[in-house]
């Protein structure tokens, strides 16, 4: 918070509550567009049970003993003062709508028809866990328009997870359906990630972006939900006129993403272009290949012949994993053992991957690819081995674990080792 003090004991306190109570208006001490500083000011004002400040003793009350700052957030005159048969509320709105008795708080409630930047206080009593506050705050977000709602979307779904926090959730929902879409379409924009996601599944619904919008953002984002999402909706039966299908899939097809591609790759089928898969075939994510398997399928080719003809150049592309995942166990293991043999570091891990895929990897025939000179077959061949770990000489792994190593034989020697039950911390020299 920008007015943040410190108190005797080194932690961080309230300094914003205090220039709120002392006439500032909440904007001028923390960040009001942050929904974690609204919700540590509301805590803030409840805790200050345990700050030792004391007040300076008014100037017009000097026969009076001096108050504390909860003294007079309560209304209190101070020590040996009778207290109230109902607290006063304080004269500041905002100290009052977090105020630690119910009643206070919810006779503040009525200002904020006044005071409009005092809504995201409205939505926090909307989860209250008094009830009478709860109603009354309830109502008063209800009859609020639905587009006043949408600068508090990050604080009412962040108060969503609580118990009582799904009221306001359901206001906001409703008036994303209802209200502008320029709205909608710039909470898409927002930073928290709840809110984007919110605003990308109403806008979806919506119909609001076109089918190439979804794509790009589905190819571009780093978001796995919002990647779903988008690509789904990119590629729904009916979402993109015929003239702009073409552009939509090859905007899928050339993602980073694999979940993207993959989603690309399947829509290939619905659009007839079933011979445009084979090149992802060769995919570098397992999952993509798999898509195009079927896709290939769906159009009446067998990718078996076709995996076993891209093996025999492996240095255009390593099909190797794609063989092992479809192949033939006594017909395609022998060409995938000889692949490790090849000088490109690539096609040694897709033939391991291949080998795996199969399930025919031979421990004594794997275990010398520890000493490969590339990390990624060394890494490869650890991964195939550790099921089979307790079969590999002891010694063996205990040399390479020595420090003039390298660091990828050091580390899988000690992670075969551990997976042994031989060694539970790293050898001496791991780094």
């Amino acid at each position: 918070m920008k007015g943040a003090a410190v108190d005797g004991r080194g932690g961080e306190t309230t300094g914003a509550v205090v220039q709120v109570w002392e006439g500032a208006a909440p904007a001028e001490v923390f960040d009001v567009a942050s929904a974690e500083e609204w919700l540590a000011f509301d805590a803030d004002v409840r805790e200050l049970h345990d700050r030792p400040w004391l007040l300076p003793r008014p100037a017009e009350e000097p026969e009076r003993p001096a108050r504390t700052l909860l003294d007079r957030l309560r209304g209190r005159a101070g020590a040996g003062a009778s207290p109230p048969a109902a607290p006063p509320v304080p004269d500041a709105p905002a100290i009052a709508l977090c105020h630690p008795d119910g009643r206070v708080r919810e006779a503040a409630l009525v200002a904020v028809r006044s005071a409009p930047e005092l809504r995201p206080l409205l939505v926090v009593r909307c989860a209250d866990w008094v009830a009478p506050v709860r109603a009354k705050a309830r109502a008063a977000l209800a009859e609020l328009p639905g587009d006043a709602l949408f600068s508090s979307a990050e604080l009412i779904l962040r108060l969503s997870r609580r118990a009582r926090g799904d009221f306001a959730l359901t206001l906001l929902e409703d008036a994303l359906r209802e209200g502008p879409a320029a709205e909608v379409l710039a909470l898409t924009a927002r930073p928290d990630r709840a809110t984007y996601r919110l605003a990308y599944r109403i806008a979806v619904e919506r119909g609001l972006l076109t089918p190439m919008e979804l794509a790009t953002t589905a190819a571009t984002c780093g978001d796995v939900t919002l990647q779903d999402l988008c690509a789904e909706a990119a590629v729904r039966p009916g979402a993109t006129p015929h003239l702009d299908a073409a552009a939509v899939l090859d905007r899928l097809l050339t993602a980073r993403a694999p979940r993207v591609r993959a989603a690309g790759v399947t829509a290939l089928r619905r659009a007839g272009r079933h011979g445009d898969a084979e090149p992802f075939l060769v995919d570098r994510s397992g999952v993509v290949r798999a898509c195009a398997r079927y896709v290939l399928r769906q159009g009446g080719v067998d990718p078996l012949p076709v995996y076993r003809g891209l093996c025999a150049e492996p240095a255009a592309h390593p099909a190797a994993a794609g063989l092992g995942e479809c192949g033939d166990r006594a017909t395609d293991a022998g060409t995938l053992w000889a692949l490790l043999g090849h000088p490109l570091p690539s096609v040694r891990v897709h033939a391991i991957g291949g080998l795996r895929a199969l399930d025919v990897v031979e421990r004594e025939r794997l275990t010398p690819l520890l000493d490969d000179p590339s990390p990624a077959v060394v890494r490869a061949a650890t991964r195939a081995l550790l099921p089979d770990a307790a079969g590999i000489p002891e010694h063996l792994l205990r040399e390479r674990s020595a420090p003039e190593r390298p660091r990828a034989v050091r580390v899988a020697a000690d992670r075969l080792l551990r997976a042994a039950g031989r060694q539970r911390r790293p050898a001496p020299g791991y780094r």
